[in-house]
């Protein structure tokens, strides 16, 4: 069938329009195997060789329009400004945005619906799709933890902050004190959270430490009452079975030095130290890391503020770079989930003003009261 498809478009006489679409397919073709190369340069071992496999896929699929265009092929088109930009970023980072982005790109391949396209090139680029899907996956998996709370944590300053602000401004105080509001929510907010991240981390270390066994098993064993062996619960509550308890207990009891069953290998207990990312530094540098990350949201809505403005014009220019602010986290979340930039952004966008709406209704409300 496949076979048949391509026969006939060799056939055919093509039209400009033909010329033009297979030269843009030909010139994206070289643009994606470009990027798989690129990013292959920056990998090793398995997943280089998956780079290296897509990249000689797209160069099947190229030499397809090569042979559709003949003596057309001479003046190629430029690749779309997807492509060109996947590029760049591959070029230049190749980071895990990037594989998001060549995945979006693989998702929405043509083929499936061009007859000049054959089924195994459609066919291809939906497994395309899935490979790079996987091996996305593999770099979220690995992306550091700090950076997905520098995205959220300046959110959560975007949306407090304006929230008050345009709340505090709705009730009609002078623009000093929402300044002052302004202020105050951001050293509050930044500081609750950089101490809130301090206890989450110290804490989940103390609770580590107080799970991990201790060494009482070999200092306690030999005074022990044999009758009453109270070493046995100790290895039940780990645990481990009763047979292979008891054995464990009799060696530290010194009752035998051989394993004679290999599967209840007695060998000491030897304890991993605690996670580097959870000693009592690495809790006050995400503390640190937290303070700054909700303040680098916070600040940007109270900016017009701190340059002197007031009224409406201010709050319509915190506003705007807000949402501007917002577009662009939920941009990035967008991507590190696969999902579509533009629609995560907004809805970001109408989330985080959304509140501010709210806020700066209660506000009139408020203020009316009071006035």
């Amino acid at each position: 069938m496949a076979d048949q498809r391509r026969s006939t478009v060799l056939e055919r006489t093509p039209t400009p329009a033909d010329i033009k679409r297979w030269r843009q397919y030909l010139a994206d073709e070289r643009a994606e195997a470009a990027v798989y190369r690129d990013l292959a340069k920056r990998r090793d071992g398995e997943e280089q060789q998956i780079l290296l496999a897509l990249a000689e896929a797209e160069g099947r699929h190229e030499q397809h329009w090569l042979n559709l265009l003949g003596e057309h092929a001479d003046t190629a088109a430029h690749p779309s400004f997807r492509n060109r930009l996947v590029g760049l970023l591959a070029r230049r980072f190749g980071s895990v945005f990037v594989l998001a982005l060549a995945q979006r790109a693989e998702s929405r391949s043509p083929y499936a619906t061009d007859a000049d396209a054959t089924d195994a090139m459609a066919a291809d680029e939906a497994i395309h799709e899935e490979v790079v899907r996987g091996l996305a996956t593999r770099g979220r998996n690995r992306l550091s933890g700090s950076f997905r709370a520098a995205v959220f944590g300046a959110n959560d300053g975007l949306v407090s902050n304006l929230s008050l602000v345009m709340g505090m401004a709705a009730t009609g105080v002078d623009s000093k004190v929402v300044l002052f509001s302004g202020v105050a929510g951001l050293l509050a907010g930044a500081l609750s959270m950089g101490a809130g991240e301090f206890v989450s981390v110290r804490s989940q270390r103390e609770l580590l430490d107080a799970s991990m066994p201790t060494q009482v098993t070999l200092t306690a064993a030999p005074r022990l009452d044999l009758e009453h062996n109270e070493l046995i619960l100790v290895y039940l509550a780990r645990g481990m079975s009763r047979e292979a308890a008891e054995h464990r207990a009799a060696e530290r009891m010194g009752q035998f030095t051989c394993d004679c069953d290999p599967s209840l290998s007695l060998q000491p207990e030897e304890f991993q130290e605690a996670n580097g990312h959870e000693t009592l530094g690495t809790a006050w540098g995400a503390a640190a890391a937290s303070f700054c990350f909700f303040a680098s949201g916070a600040i940007i809505p109270i900016i017009p503020f701190i340059f002197g403005m007031t009224g409406l014009g201010a709050l319509v220019l915190a506003a705007a770079l807000v949402g501007l602010a917002l577009l662009g986290t939920g941009a990035v979340v967008g991507l590190l989930s696969g999902a579509s930039p533009l629609w995560r952004g907004l809805r970001q966008l109408a989330i985080g003003f959304g509140a501010a709406t709210a806020t700066y209704v209660l506000g009139l409300a408020f203020g009316s009261v009071v006035g």
